[in-house]
């Protein structure tokens, strides 16, 4: 029987491949000449000593191994169309899953290919222009294409997680998400990654159109008969996969005019805190030099203070704060980091939990106060340099409740200009941070570096919507041939979850007529 075995390296033994397979060999009491599978590496930098963990697999031949399936290709090219909104990576693995199932994608993007929207983000960062259709958020890939990469999901209970991970390998991706705690792919190779998804959706007969937004929606009795186009065209639909992801504001507004149910989300909001890398990696390795065998490091806050939940969200070492606003007048920032990780900052969203009592002076908008409530602080945030320049504050300024007389250096392009974070801010959610950051100080004084700044506001770390669905058909509860899915309807985190969601769902589509 194939046998799981656990072990310790460090950091230099750990960067050698020969190393681990021979003390994996040994821990299993094994020939050297046995095959070896990593399941698991993580880091342990809790001791004196930073440590990694190993959990691996032994055998005498590597048929032994159990591996995941490939998605399996096929003409779909005249099968049943099964339309998807949104190419990001729930409509992405709906449609992987729906030509494993038979039926054929047609994905509706409305932006643009993953490379084109690059152009789009340059003149974001450069001259502060939002492309409302092409952004950090909308585009081939998703929001996460862009903006990191991270594959943080392990949990087996949404899903085959291996499988996800395999098809990225299968993409192009580093065969070392497999096994890593903490995989990520690097926007700086994702896009690539995108790229050959979508030709192999192609090559199978799947459609994907881009610079193809959904403006609106006709209906028969239950049913979506027709996606109306922005070009003022008409699509017949069948089945209906909704995977526009947490921003689109505008799908959630056509939803509510059109009477179709969705529900208010609570979510989380706050800011981006940086620091110099050195200053974290001094942190969390309790040294002041990393050295050449440890990554640079990360960390996760997690803190109750003024009874909210406060956390870190999306850290990214060596990377850059970046400009995430989806429409002019508003303010949003968001993270990612390059694959080696290796910038000369380190940064992560700081929020607090928000809900009901923060969004009651926007219960006139029904269903959608959060999101009221969401973009109200992104364009209080424009209001305050009246430019894309981000506001911004010295923490140990926050922490006093002060404006900032200088700022440090900082990532963010479009450069972040001196605010008293208290006017772009709930009162609540500023004082619960603040909180929370005393609590900090006391396990991490490090984390109080004078030249540590918060950049305002991170405020789309998750949907402020939910749209309804049957837990076993992902059926809307009032549009028959409607499948909510994916972040943008409440039912994922990030790339991982979304992807293993999209699954989900072109399964329960696929079984539906």
């Amino acid at each position: 029987m194939l046998e799981r075995f656990e072990f310790v390296l460090t950091p230099e033994e750990s960067a050698d491949a020969d190393a681990v397979h021979m003390r994996a060999c040994k821990t299993a009491r094994k020939a050297s000449t046995s095959k070896v599978r990593l399941i698991r590496k993580s880091l342990d930098a809790r001791g004196k000593q930073a440590l990694y963990r190993f959990v691996a697999e032994v055998a005498d031949s590597a048929e032994e191994f159990g591996y995941p399936e490939n998605f399996r290709a096929q003409d779909v090219s005249r099968a049943e169309e099964v339309h998807i909104i949104g190419a990001g990576p729930a409509g992405l693995f709906a449609a992987l899953q729906l030509i494993e199932l038979g039926k054929k994608p047609v994905i509706l993007e409305r932006g643009k290919e993953v490379r084109d929207r690059r152009r789009d983000l340059a003149q974001l960062c450069r001259d502060g222009k939002v492309n409302p259709d092409s952004n950090y958020c909308f585009g081939e890939g998703g929001a996460g294409t862009y903006s990191d990469g991270k594959l943080y999901t392990r949990s087996d209970k949404r899903g085959d997680v291996p499988r996800v991970l395999k098809a990225f390998i299968d993409h192009g991706a580093a065969p070392e998400i497999a096994w890593e705690a903490h995989p990520h792919i690097g926007t700086n190779k994702l896009p690539g990654i995108i790229e050959h998804m979508r030709e192999h959706i192609r090559s199978c007969g799947g459609q994907i159109h881009f610079n193809c937004r959904v403006d609106g929606l006709l209906r028969s009795s239950d049913r979506i008969t027709h996606l109306l186009l922005a070009d003022g065209s008409g699509m017949p639909v069948k089945n209906v996969i909704l995977c526009t992801g947490h921003s689109a504001r505008d799908i959630f507004n056509l939803l509510h005019r059109e009477g179709i149910l969705i529900e208010a989300k609570p979510f989380a909001l706050g800011v981006r805190i940086e620091h110099p890398q050195t200053v974290v990696d001094a942190m969390r390795y309790k040294k002041e030099k990393r050295g050449n065998y440890l990554p640079p490091a990360s960390y996760n806050l997690v803190e109750q203070a003024g009874g909210r939940g406060v956390f870190s969200f999306c850290m990214c070492p060596g990377g850059i704060i970046a400009p995430a606003a989806t429409a002019p007048g508003e303010i949003v920032v968001n993270g990612w980091s390059p694959s080696k990780r290796n910038g000369t900052y380190a940064n992560s969203g700081f929020v607090a939990a928000v809900d009901e009592a923060d969004f009651a002076p926007w219960k006139a908008e029904g269903e959608l106060r959060a999101l009221a409530f969401q973009a109200h602080w992104e364009q209080e945030a424009f209001k305050a340099t009246g430019s894309i320049a981000a506001p911004a504050q010295r923490m140990e300024d926050f922490l006093q409740q002060r404006n900032s007389r200088a700022l440090p250096e900082c990532s963010y392009i479009p450069g972040i200009t001196s605010v008293d974070l208290r006017s772009v801010l709930p009162e609540q959610v500023h004082n619960s941070m603040r909180q929370a950051l005393k609590q900090i100080a006391k396990k991490w004084p490090l984390y109080l570096y004078s030249e540590a700044v918060l950049v305002g506001v991170e405020s789309r770390t998750s949907s402020p919507v939910r749209i309804p669905r049957d837990k076993e058909t992902c059926r809307h509860p009032q549009i028959a041939n409607l499948f909510p899915c994916g972040e943008g309807a409440g039912y994922a985190g990030g790339i991982m979850s979304a992807a293993l969601d999209g699954m989900r769902v072109a399964s329960a589509v696929s079984g539906f007529r």
